[in-house]
């Protein structure tokens, strides 16, 4: 959706991911991931999200699109995994455990 002048991608109302036009990508990630990737330059904790855990990705950054699009499925899967477990019945979502 479009919000915030950003693309904004949801699952079941919730955000996982947020498309900046200045080329920059916000992902929710795991603790060890956040300590990880902050410490690699034009990555930080992003604005605007108050909790730990969500971090900028700019387009300079150090990692590859495989990489980028592995922290987005897996920004995907944290989101969802907080879900209702009806709201993931209803969404399709299986467990991935």
């Amino acid at each position: 959706v479009e919000q915030w002048e950003s693309h904004v991608a949801k699952v079941g109302d919730k955000v996982f991911a947020v498309l900046r036009p200045d080329e920059r990508m916000v992902v929710k990630v795991s603790e060890e991931s956040f300590e990880i990737l902050t410490a690699m330059d034009g990555i930080g904790q992003a604005p605007y999200f108050a909790k730990r855990k969500w971090v900028s990705i700019e387009s300079s950054s150090p990692l590859g699109e495989d990489d980028v699009l592995h922290y987005l499925r897996r920004s995907h899967d944290l989101v969802a995994e907080g879900l209702t477990k009806k709201l993931r019945s209803e969404l399709g979502i299986v467990p991935l455990s």
